[in-house]
């Protein structure tokens, strides 16, 4: 019988790779992790979490001048940018260290450095630049990949001139003004942050949408409400080459007029991180979409070799490698065998306003039942009211006509993602219309629309 050093080697430390070697060594297996970076990953570190703080912050850009119709009597505003990025990046180390000391408190042996296979069951160590890890060699009965993905950066002249959402979190100061390529969730939130902050924000995309994957009617307002704050928008857009200035760049686009901009962030879409890290030595196949190929249960078509996460991109979001992290490892080392549904996953987007969404858009859902029944309620928050904003929220619920299930809930307004997460739950287990209205409303709430909406 073969003796390997450890029974579980994950190589990426993020979301999902942390819950599987935690909850792998709970259930008794011999568990070491390699980690290059820090230890939390894209969402802890340069992600989700720094980004939302960001959010809160840029927000008090509109509470501060709605805190005047309530009442309150305030001195002159100012903004200090170093403050709120200082206090934002000491929160990443913060989380940063109690991720490490989690593996820690579960006997996880972490390595500071890159890891590469050699074979299905050898990983190569590379040396650490500080020499807390030597080059050495260490074997595993399984292997898990957990590396997530990067943001990506096309192959056209100058592109290196421009930032992505990773440096974004640096910048020594606040750029004037801003073009943010890309029409997704990442360039719509940094769109919203950037221009509560006081950048002239202009958003650049290639094609006619943004946020395509969205409800069109929830797409359709935040587009209605950013133009009408000042954010800029250039649909059909594509670029051929950035030019430095001495100010800037200039991004020279195909059949426009070039813009100029202090600063560039390429917001295009995440790759999988799949370089160099052997997987062809492990002979691990790779999908179309150039990430790591995985069955329902996470596992390659290398027997003891499974992959969790962005690096397999099938759902980009946290939560989601998290509970494909879970479950290798109750399935492998728990003998709780179960598989992650990627159906009806809740989204959001941390615009200004926020979208939340959950289940089939409209579009969708006539596509797939054919006769379905859509309720809406477009409403002005009663905060926005008194703050005297003609800023308006939207919820929609989408239901099958012949079963009375609704199969898809779609929000804009204030606080739509914390509101949201409970709809989840009653699109996930396919309650009927019917069940809403028979709800009492929470009055007065933003979230009792759900329930009076007929």
């Amino acid at each position: 019988m073969t003796t390997y050093d450890h029974d579980l080697f994950v190589i990426g430390a993020g979301s999902g790779g942390v819950r599987a070697a935690r909850i792998a060594s709970g259930h008794g297996a011999r568990v070491a992790i390699a980690e290059e970076h820090r230890v939390g990953g894209t969402c802890v570190i340069r992600g989700c979490v720094p980004k939302k703080l960001l959010v809160y912050g840029s927000h008090f850009a509109e509470d501060l001048v709605d805190a005047r119709r309530f009442g309150w009597t305030l001195g002159d505003r100012g903004f200090d940018w170093p403050t709120l990025r200082d206090n934002v990046l000491a929160e990443v180390d913060r989380l940063n260290g109690i991720y490490t000391e989690t593996l820690a408190g579960h006997d996880v042996h972490l390595y500071h450095t890159h890891a590469e296979l050699l074979d299905a069951h050898t990983v190569r160590l590379h040396a650490a630049a500080d020499g807390s890890v030597a080059e050495q060699t260490v074997t595993a009965d399984k292997i898990l990949i957990a590396t997530g993905a990067r943001p990506l950066v096309p192959d056209l002249p100058g592109a290196e001139y421009g930032i992505t959402s990773n440096e974004v979190f640096h910048l020594d100061h606040l750029p004037r003004s801003l073009v943010i390529a890309g029409g997704g969730y990442i360039a719509n939130e940094f769109a919203g942050i950037f221009h509560e902050l006081g950048v002239k924000v202009t958003l650049v995309n290639r094609g006619d949408t943004i946020l395509r994957q969205y409800d069109q009617a929830l797409r359709d307002r935040l587009l209605t409400i950013s133009m009408a704050k000042g954010i800029k928008f250039e649909f059909n857009c594509g670029f051929d080459r950035i030019e430095p200035t001495n100010s800037g760049v200039r991004v020279v686009v195909k059949d426009g007029d070039p813009i100029e901009a202090d600063l560039l962030l390429w917001a295009i879409g995440r790759r999988p991180n799949i370089e160099h890290l052997g997987l062809e030595a492990a002979g691990v196949v790779l999908n179309d979409r150039h990430a790591v190929q995985v069955d329902a249960a996470s596992r390659t078509n290398v027997d003891n070799i499974w992959a969790v996460g962005d690096v397999t991109d099938r759902v980009q979001l946290t939560p989601v490698a998290i509970r494909e992290g879970q479950a290798f490892a109750d399935s492998v080392f728990g003998d709780k065998p179960w598989t992650v549904d990627h159906g009806c996953i809740p989204s959001a987007v941390f615009s200004n306003p926020p979208i939340a969404s959950v289940g089939l858009t409209e579009a969708e859902a006539r596509n797939r039942h054919g006769t379905v029944k859509v309720f809406a309620s477009d409403f002005r928050p009663m905060r926005n009211v008194l703050a005297g904003r003609n800023e308006r929220s939207l919820y929609k619920l989408v239901v099958d006509a012949a079963t009375d299930v609704v199969v898809g809930a779609h929000m804009i307004g204030p606080d739509a993602p914390e509101i949201l997460q409970a709809l989840a739950i009653a699109v996930k287990a396919k309650l009927t219309k019917a069940a809403f209205d028979e709800t009492v409303a929470l009055h007065p709430t933003m979230a009792e629309e759900l329930v009076l909406m007929r």
